[in-house]
């Protein structure tokens, strides 16, 4: 079975002064957070559509999908995410064990839930590697020169940036082994992870490209819901 994993924890604090997390503002008269849902929805390769998010926002979220999306019924379920992403993935994958049962097929695709302009054809490649037992992350290459400074204060290193990609999602992975592979991490391991995908690099388990589109943006700062409304064809967000 293939799960959608929506990541809906965060709380907004890069967006300014704004009454509620980024992923229920609104653009194109609708939540981020019902865009990004509306593109796994439509794909009929998902049992299930995981929401995760903070347990004080659960009941704001459930009457969200009622007012905007009532007719997708019991295939969404709105759950609380853990303190940190990855905690938030494993929140998910022990719900989807309790109520399916977890095999080595179980699919889990996770995606950001400020990230309303995923395409079909990416949730469709995420889909594809995963089911081969192939990890997977969605990428674009890198446009910008990379600069390492290991003080923060000089340039210590300008590496080949035909060799570097900026990280999307969709992330996805065998949701079995994502849970044995990050319960065999250290403490000191778990607590400098920042995605999913790097804890089958630390493990050494190769993880494939899935190219994304330069529109996958996350919806982080307050320029970045102007060009949200832009892609839109919209009016300003409020």
């Amino acid at each position: 079975m293939v799960f959608g994993v929506i990541l809906a924890g965060g709380v907004g604090t890069r967006m300014g002064n704004v009454d509620k997390p980024k992923q229920y503002l609104t653009i194109g008269g609708k939540p981020i957070i019902v865009h990004t849902v509306e593109k796994f929805y439509i794909n009929d390769k998902f049992e299930k559509i995981i929401i995760l998010c903070p347990q004080n926002w659960i009941a704001y979220t459930i009457d969200i999908f009622k007012k905007y999306q009532s007719e997708q019924g019991n295939k969404i379920v709105i759950i609380p995410g853990g303190l940190t992403r990855n905690e938030t993935i494993l929140n998910a994958i022990d719900y989807i064990e309790q109520n399916y049962g977890l095999d080595e097929d179980t699919v889990v695709v996770t995606h950001d839930a400020v990230r309303p302009f995923v395409t079909y054809r990416i949730i469709e490649e995420n889909i594809k590697f995963a089911t081969k037992g192939v990890a997977c992350d969605t990428v674009v290459p890198a446009t910008d020169t990379i600069v390492e400074s290991k003080d923060g204060e000089v340039i210590t290193q300008i590496p080949n940036r035909a060799k570097y990609y900026q990280g999307q999602t969709p992330q996805s992975f065998k949701a079995k082994l994502f849970k044995k592979l990050f319960n065999s991490l250290s403490v000191q391991e778990q607590a400098i992870l920042t995605d999913a995908a790097k804890v089958f690099v630390m493990k050494g388990y190769p993880v494939s490209l899935v190219m994304g589109e330069a529109s996958n943006i996350k919806v982080t700062y307050p320029y970045d819901l102007e060009f949200a409304e832009t892609l839109l064809g919209g009016d300003k967000p409020c």
